[in-house]
């Protein structure tokens, strides 16, 4: 990490030198971008909408049907802000120059100490989403298995699944996946995989839905669950912090949000067409998150699943069930490399400038019959090695550490304060000369304020949920 915090970069991904000599050329020399409004969009919804979307109705069940529904539509709206904020950022201040990541544009709008300390937490961030990534599709295939068991063999069977061989099975496909070279590449994968979110999105909540019209819906209350018999109020103040931050961090993808931005046609400004996907893709989230929140807990009650899909059982329609999780493994395998692509770019661009004329980093082997060969199956040795290496370590943290989902849950809150709210926020004052104390200032600072005292909270209640996993933690043996 110390070693990218020191270099200035200044390319779209690691391996990008092979470029045809008579192809078209961007403001900065580089081959010119073929993003737009509707691919950003893909990209944006494909981060956003993970298969958290499903764990909403257990969260609106804690805080209850006022602030539950209150949550969503400020962290709604608080997100489609300093994403537009960030967005405004995305050419350098002085020069107008391209920056190609989220740590270049901290850099050149708040110096290399917030550099370093951005890229640090992008990094961690990054790192994992894409291990907890793993352990959720394989709980996912893992329940596919078990639906058809209980459903050939009987309920009263015992169907245990074990998890690890999906994970390796992930882990091995992701591989493959990762030899995408860059973001560009990935617009038609990001495509399918948000396709594959509104699908599973919409079966929980049709399923919801039917459960509540044929009258099986169950109590309902306007501040959630009741203190009472097997919940204390602790317990109670701890999940409200759980639900606030699962919220909240369901609507994250600033991380990424600059390289996505890098992808668009410079004409229109990138700026403009960028903040239009924040509206597309936000506005979109919001009413899905809407309504698998809202329906989800109409159809449960304050019994609400931590999993939308697991709440209707491994009984009928087992099929429908099926194809959800079926929709969200797909999905998982197209998100996985949106959030991988910015670790692969940054340690190729490193390589790239340290070792600029070796063989190894910066040959491409074209691969293919006579003419049709092309970029998109060209073979990079630097490419190949590292990025594999990276989902093999990515899939054995996996595998050692089935309750990553909690240790995900730390990280998400310690990133979501800074790289959703404070960095974009800083960046917008420092550009715009925004005087302190002036009204607009105080409002900003209020933002602040408010998103860091939710992460903290988040982060409070993610530590006591990894203090209960890890008194039963047993490696490798993870069956359901």
């Amino acid at each position: 990490m110390q070693g990218f915090g020191d270099e200035d970069f200044e390319g779209e991904s690691g391996l990008e030198i092979q470029k045809a000599a008579n192809a078209e050329l961007d403001d900065d020399g580089k081959p010119s971008r073929t993003g737009n409004l509707w691919t950003a969009s893909a990209h944006i919804i494909t981060a956003i909408i993970g298969s958290g979307v499903l764990s909403l109705a257990w969260g609106v069940a804690q805080l209850g049907w006022i602030a539950g529904v209150a949550t969503l539509v400020i962290f709604s709206a608080i997100t489609l802000y300093t994403s537009s904020l960030l967005a405004d950022c995305y050419r350098s201040p002085l020069t107008g120059k391209r920056n190609y990541t989220y740590k270049d544009v901290v850099k050149n709008n708040l110096g290399q100490t917030m550099y370093v300390a951005c890229a640090m937490v992008q990094y961690a961030n990054l790192c994992g989403m894409v291990v907890g990534y793993t352990i959720t599709a394989s709980i996912s295939m893992a329940a596919i298995q078990k639906s058809d068991c209980f459903h050939s063999r009987g309920h009263k069977n015992s169907c245990s699944v074990s998890h690890n061989p999906y994970m390796i099975g992930m882990g091995i496909l992701e591989i493959f996946l990762s030899q995408i070279p860059n973001f560009h590449k990935l617009s038609m994968l990001s495509v399918v995989a948000a396709i594959m979110s509104f699908a599973y999105s919409s079966i929980g909540v049709g399923l919801a839905l039917a459960k509540v019209i044929s009258g099986q819906g169950e109590r309902t209350t306007l501040t959630g669950v009741e203190v009472g018999i097997g919940l204390s109020a602790a317990e109670k103040t701890w999940r409200m912090f759980r639900a606030f931050g699962d919220i909240a961090f369901a609507y994250t993808y600033s991380q990424i949000l600059v390289e996505i931005q890098d992808t668009l046609k410079a004409t229109p400004p990138e700026n403009q067409v960028m903040k239009k996907a924040n509206i597309v893709a936000v506005s979109t989230t919001t009413a899905f998150y809407m309504m698998c929140g809202c329906f989800g807990y109409a159809a449960f009650g304050n019994n609400a699943p931590g999993n939308l899909l697991t709440g209707f059982g491994f009984y009928e329609p087992f099929w429908l069930v099926d194809l959800a999780n079926a929709c969200i493994v797909l999905h998982l395998v197209g998100a996985y490399q949106v959030f991988a692509q910015p670790i692969f770019s940054a340690v190729e661009l490193w390589a790239n400038k340290k070792w600029p004329k070796s063989n190894f980093i910066t040959r491409e082997y074209k691969i293919g019959i006579g003419k049709k060969r092309n970029e998109f199956t060209s073979v990079n040795l630097m490419r190949l090695i590292w990025r594999s290496s990276f989902v093999i370590v990515a899939t054995l943290f996996a595998l050692i550490l089935p309750f990553f989902n909690d240790i995900l849950a730390f990280l998400g809150a310690m990133g979501y304060w800074p790289l959703t709210v404070y960095f974009p926020i800083e960046m917008y004052i420092a550009k715009n000369k925004i005087k302190k104390w002036s009204r607009r200032w105080l409002g900003l600072q209020l933002i602040n304020s408010v998103c860091l005292l939710v992460a903290v909270a988040a982060g409070c209640g993610s530590i006591q949920g990894l203090n209960k996993a890890l008194k039963t933690y047993k490696p490798f043996q993870v069956k359901e």
